[in-house]
């Protein structure tokens, strides 16, 4: 192991320290699914179910722990169940009853080209790539990425989607032109609104996913978000499940939103 690998290895470690110390290992800050493993410091990348807890499915068979996933194929999380999914330099956390297909590249059917979400919510790591890119799908919008991590959530009428960091393109109905957003850090979260005719991008607020879960995912590809070398972690309370769902079905006017953020150093 070079000098390289063990100086990261060692900031990854004091991570999960820093972690551990904030109570982010915890129920409100990461699933109990891959807790112990944090824990431990020892993350074995299986492809495909990588982690489960509860139920899933592959092409609709029950899935386990190393079951393979490959693009076309569909999985699904039953109720209280989550799972964590590998696919060559991408990585993905499907919280309960979510769904969601690997669509396989036009050019290369061997090759991730697109996701599909249908129902739940879902955080996601994306390693570089050259040429298109992938292509997000959820309702009407559309959002192409490169080298990202990114969270969506999926509601009657709208999407939520937060791009934890990297660069997207959201399109959607009637829109006249594309959006771009560029993020280091969870700076612009956003509702995709899909009421009326036209879909509208509307600034949200910072919603159940955590940077512990995504220093979990990146790892499990060999690599680190970019915050962990800017030194700094985001911490959010309260618990997702605490969360009024129901209020934020409402108009951005009416929203009463209780996030709490703030960013604490991680390599102190």
């Amino acid at each position: 192991m070079n000098a390289d690998t063990d100086d990261g290895d060692k900031l990854t470690r004091r991570s999960w320290l820093k972690l551990t110390s904030l109570g982010m290992l915890g129920p409100a800050g990461i699933c109990g699914l891959v807790q112990e493993t944090l824990a431990k410091g020892d993350l074995p990348t299986v492809v495909g179910i990588n982690s489960l807890s509860g139920s899933a499915t592959v092409n609709g068979v029950a899935a386990r722990v190393g079951t393979l996933v490959k693009p076309g194929d569909k999985v699904a999380t039953g109720r209280d169940s989550t799972a964590v999914v590998v696919i060559g330099k991408d990585a993905y956390l499907l919280r309960e009853n979510t769904s969601i297909i690997f669509e396989p590249s036009l050019d290369d059917p061997g090759v991730l080209g697109g996701i599909v979400i249908s129902a739940g919510r879902l955080l996601s790591v994306f390693g570089k790539r050259a040429g298109a890119g992938i292509t997000l799908r959820a309702q009407s919008a559309t959002i192409g990425i490169r080298g990202t991590g990114c969270y969506l959530e999926i509601y009657p009428r709208r999407t939520y989607f937060c791009l934890c960091y990297g660069e997207a393109s959201i399109s959607g109905g009637g829109m006249a032109a594309s959006k771009t957003i560029s993020t280091t850090h969870h700076e612009n979260p956003l509702w995709l609104d899909e009421s009326g005719s036209t879909m509208t991008v509307e600034n949200g607020p910072f919603l159940n996913h955590s940077d512990a879960e995504l220093i979990l995912l990146e790892q499990l590809t060999g690599r680190e978000p970019p915050f962990v070398k800017m030194g700094e972690i985001m911490v959010y309370a309260p618990p997702a499940d605490h969360f009024d769902i129901a209020a934020q079905l409402k108009g951005p006017s009416e929203q009463k939103t209780t996030t709490v953020l703030e960013i604490l150093p991680i390599n102190s």
